[in-house]
This record gives C-alpha cells, structure tokens and sequence, in this order.
C-alpha cells in the first residue's frame, strides 16, 4: 500500500487555514458591529475545521471499497435531506431561498451533502457494465435538479449537472447522448432566470458590465472596487476596505475578493495557482485508481470540487453572474467545509490503494 498524495493533503491544509485567517480578516468588523466579539466568525469555523480535519482522518483510513454498498443509501438519505428543506418545523427559510434544516445544534444545508452523494451512487452504479443506463441516469440526475431548483439554489444545481454529466463520460459514457439534453437544460435555465426577479436582475448587470460600471450591481461595482484597489501587491493583510459594510457576503461567496485587495494580483494567482495543483493532484489520482469504481469516485469528488472552484472564481473576477457557490476550503460555512474535508479524505484513500 502507497503513502497518501501528500502534496494533495499540504494544498488542502494551507486554503483551510488561510480560509480560517481570511474569514477572521474579512468579519472582524461585521462580528465586533453584530455581536461584540470579533472572533465570532473565527470561532465557528474553527469548530468546523477541526471536526472536518478529524472526518477527513477518519475517511483517508476508511477503505473507499465500503462505500460501494453504502451508495444507495447514501443517496437516498440524500433525497429525504433535500426533501425536508421544504417541511416547515424542520426546514429553515432565509433570505427567500429554502437550502437549511435546523437540527437544533446548527443550521445543516443538504445541497452540500448531496453532491458527494452523487458522486460516490454514480461511481458505484457507472463502474458496473450495465445497458440502458441513460434512462435511469437522467431520471436520477433530474429529481435532484428539482429538489435543489425548488429551494432555489441554480448555482449548486449547475455543479450537480456538471459533475453527473462528468463522471458518466469518465465511465465511457458518449458526449453525443447529452445533444438533446444540453438544449433542454438552457431553456430550463432560461425559464428560471426569466420567472426570477434577482436572478435576471444578476444576469443583466453581468452582460451590461463592459458598457458602463454604472449599469452593473452594487456587488459587482464593490468586487471590481476590491480588485482594482488589489492592484499588483495588494494593500496588505487586514488592511482592506471592503471589508467594512461595502462588499456583500465578504466571509462566504465573496471572500476571494478581499483575499485579491489584500494580497493583490501576485497573492490571488499564488491561491489559484495551488487550487490548480489539488486539481491536478485530484485527477491524477482518479487516473491511477486500481479499480474503475475508484476511478469514478476520485472523477466525481475532484469535479465538484473543480467546477466549484472555477465558477466562485470566475463570478468573483466577473467572468460570470454572481452565483451563491462558496470557494472550497476558505469560505465560511460548516456544511460545505465538512463535505470537502470528507471528499478529500476519501481522495487520499484512493491514492493510497492506487495501483502505480
């Protein structure tokens, strides 16, 4: 048995604790202004952090071949969270969007926990050599986009799209089967948009933003402040502006702006440029895998993760409309962060089985 991806473990452990760093930088002011104690935000996380670190142990020691049987289940204790999003008692309505259950201790959001879901049903349904999968495969895939699309949360809905779509090529699956569905997807898209008050008003900031900064959002106008103001070096850590009441949501979706004003250009390519090596190292180990289910799961765990990254990314560098996708690893959130640290562990369990 090989050692674990030790260079995927190091890139996971620098943007968790430079997240924790960054999320006490960047909600410093809002949590001394909102509950009188600046570490409010840090002490969460914290929190979090260890109990997924000590998850992602666990699953790197947990061998992936186990979670073969456990798929189904998984899947569809996956289906009932999503489910009881909408149960009123049980279920958490905030800022018009229906995404959280309440189990009493904290604020859960089933979304997260279903993408990694996904991920290891598929791998452990795909890797079996079985006809008329197609069917079946879209009937799966489109009850979860209308139980995520009904709480509404279209970005997550794009990620889970995308990463089905993935791993059932990875399983030699063909492209031109999804010629009638990728239509289908866009009017559906389409549809959401238009019935969608905020949504359109995001997509028409998004393509008017070359014509005039005044035509565009309040948040895009207070990113593009925060990346401009970044310049080459950035003004320096804790020093940031935006941070102070003008940027929307700096902890979560747009935390990688304050991390570009305050570090800059060169800091912000360095954080892209390591999100780019635990991709590589994700993929390297999905194409080593000693077994084609290993080789799906690692394919699916490293898609979320990658089609997460990039359009948190690309929204927050204005390559697309503002989307609610965290960054993996750095944005504050308990959910998400306990579902990655839990995909990598699995990753590292992979490489260490791997066959080469």
């Amino acid at each position: 048995m090989k050692k674990i991806d030790i260079i995927l473990l190091i890139c996971v452990i620098f943007l968790t604790f430079f997240g924790l760093f960054m999320i006490y930088d960047a909600s410093s002011f809002a949590a001394h202004r909102d509950f009188l104690d600046k570490y409010h935000y840090l002490k969460g996380q914290f929190f979090w952090v260890v109990l997924g670190f000590i998850l992602l142990t666990f699953f790197s020691y947990f061998d992936y071949h186990k979670l073969y049987n456990f798929s189904l289940p998984l899947l569809l204790f996956g289906l009932m969270l999503l489910t009881l999003v909408f149960i009123p008692g049980i279920g958490v309505h905030l800022l018009g969007a229906s995404r959280w259950i309440d189990t009493g201790f904290f604020l859960f959001q089933p979304s997260e926990f279903i993408k990694l879901a996904l991920a290891i049903y598929l791998a452990s349904w795909l890797s079996r050599k079985e006809k008329g999968r197609l069917g079946a495969f879209l009937i799966i895939l489109g009850l979860i986009m209308i139980l995520v699309i009904l709480q509404p949360d279209m970005g997550t809905a794009v990620v889970i799209l995308a990463e089905a779509f993935i791993v059932y090529f990875l399983s030699g699956g063909r492209l031109l089967y999804f010629a009638g569905i990728i239509p289908v997807a866009l009017v559906i898209g389409f549809i959401a948009i238009k019935t969608s008050p905020y949504r359109l008003k995001r997509l028409e900031s998004f393509l008017n933003i070359n014509q005039s900064i005044e035509s565009s959002s309040y948040h895009v106008k207070q990113i593009l402040i925060a990346l401009g103001s970044g310049g080459i070096f950035g003004v320096g850590f804790s020093n940031s502006l935006q941070k102070y009441a003008y940027l929307p949501e700096t902890t979560t979706d747009s935390i990688f702006a304050i991390i570009a004003e305050e570090i800059g250009f060169v800091g912000a390519t360095l954080i892209i440029i390591v999100f780019m090596i635990l991709v590589w190292r994700g993929f390297l180990i999905a194409i080593k895998a000693r077994d084609n289910f290993g080789k799906l799961l690692a394919g699916g765990i490293i898609s979320f993760l990658a089609i997460q990254i990039i359009i948190n990314l690309s929204a927050q560098t204005v390559l697309l409309p503002l989307t609610g996708i965290p960054l993996p690893f750095i944005s504050y959130g308990g959910s998400a962060l306990i579902v990655d640290l839990c995909a990598v562990g699995i990753l590292l369990n992979i490489s260490k089985q791997s066959s080469v």
